[in-house]
């Protein structure tokens, strides 16, 4: 089973339940704001990405901004960045989509063709 955090009032997370719905990809969904991944999940799933620590991070977001990481995370140990969004799911780049073994972040329309459709890994 395929489990996506996202948030409800992203546009961009509508668009991805939007594509899985439309696909007829069953997901389980966690509200990033409430129910965000722990250290222990965003270490997976930074490892099963293998996207760089930084590409997990909500660039778009008001907090972003607000703790100006921009300039704050070059500063940073990958330990600190990974205990810094586990603090706050609105920190995170979002929508992250994983089966447990493989995980999407953000949503990109030609990727997740390519990752869920033609593979047929539904």
């Amino acid at each position: 089973m395929k489990t996506i955090f996202c948030y409800n009032h992203c546009s961009t997370c509508r668009k991805a339940l939007n594509w899985l719905s439309d696909h007829d990809i069953d997901v389980t969904v966690r509200d990033i704001a409430t129910d965000h991944p722990d250290e222990k999940e965003l270490r997976l799933f930074q490892k099963q990405s293998g996207l760089p620590v930084r590409k997990l991070f909500n660039t778009s977001g008001k907090l972003y901004r607000e703790k100006n990481l921009k300039e704050a995370l070059d500063h940073m140990s990958e330990d600190e960045m990974f205990a810094l969004l586990s603090t706050d799911g609105m920190l995170v780049k979002r929508p992250i989509l994983t089966d447990g073994e493989q995980v999407l972040v953000g949503f990109r329309e030609d990727a997740w063709n390519e990752s869920l459709l033609s593979k047929g890994k539904r």
